[in-house]
């Protein structure tokens, strides 16, 4: 792990209680730190509770039990130390690209030339140059998200939380976009949380993927997955492979608790 947390996580747990239902436990005592500029990957079978404890260090829920600490500070509440890139783009059909990234910036009071600079870089760097005019229903899904990431990137949180950003691309689509999420994350050295159901994604993006049980979840395991070799390749090499199938294994057990609880 990198020096020093940049969040770190404390026995959490965390009970979902919907009207006139039973309480569901979704966390049950979760501690994990991520070190600064660290990408690590939180993998784990649907319903676990990934997405809950990045919503809870994102600050979008009260923390009924344990500690959340972001850059050492107790989260409170939601912040721009911590951008979140969502699975279904979450952009504004009545605005541009441009409209859309400059938002978050007119938001925290930048001024007007300097927010427009900033976006520019921003929609350079996922490039989509050429599209600023364009509204999100004239975009492919991979578009859509770039303009997510460049509207995240451009209020310039230290941390970013992505919640399976790339779940509803279609398969080479997602390619494009991991490699496109690894070359920017090499030029900002960001810390980043990416939540993900997807084994071989989480190996290729992450130096560390950590693995939860099936809910209420926990954390089981922290495997490294940092590799000598960059780039799409790595992943037909044995090591990738090896590492790939042990995760898989080790979460398979879990993923079928999940099903056989979905039908009793």
């Amino acid at each position: 792990m990198a020096t020093g947390a940049a969040i770190a996580v404390e026995n959490v747990s965390h009970h979902y209680r919907p009207p006139k239902k039973r309480p569901v436990h979704a966390l049950d005592q979760v501690s994990l730190e991520v070190g600064d500029r660290e990408f690590v990957a939180l993998l784990g079978p649907s319903g676990c509770g990934k997405s809950t404890l990045l919503y809870l260090i994102g600050g979008f829920m009260p923390i009924e039990s344990g500690s959340i600490r972001v850059n050492g500070n107790l989260v409170t509440g939601p912040g721009p130390d911590r951008g979140v890139v969502f699975q279904h783009f979450a952009l504004f059909p009545w605005k541009t690209v441009l409209g859309n990234v400059l938002y978050g910036l007119e938001n925290i009071g930048v001024p007007r030339e300097e927010a427009r600079e900033r976006a520019q870089k921003y929609i350079d760097m996922v490039h989509l140059t050429g599209f600023e005019d364009a509204y999100p229903n004239q975009l492919s899904g991979g578009m859509k998200q770039r303009a997510a990431i460049a509207r995240t990137l451009a209020i310039d949180p230290d941390i970013l939380l992505m919640d399976e950003p790339f779940g509803a691309l279609d398969a080479q689509t997602r390619g494009l976009m991991q490699e496109e999420l690894l070359s920017i994350w090499q030029r900002t050295r960001k810390t980043v949380l990416f939540v993900t159901h997807d084994v071989r994604e989480a190996v290729y993006l992450a130096e560390r993927v950590v693995m939860m049980t099936a809910r209420p979840g926990r954390i089981m395991e922290s495997v490294d997955t940092r590799f000598d070799e960059a780039g799409p390749g790595v992943m037909d090499r044995p090591e990738f492979v090896e590492k790939a199938s042990y995760i898989w294994n080790r979460i398979k057990g879990e993923a079928i608790a999940t099903v056989a609880a979905r039908a009793s």
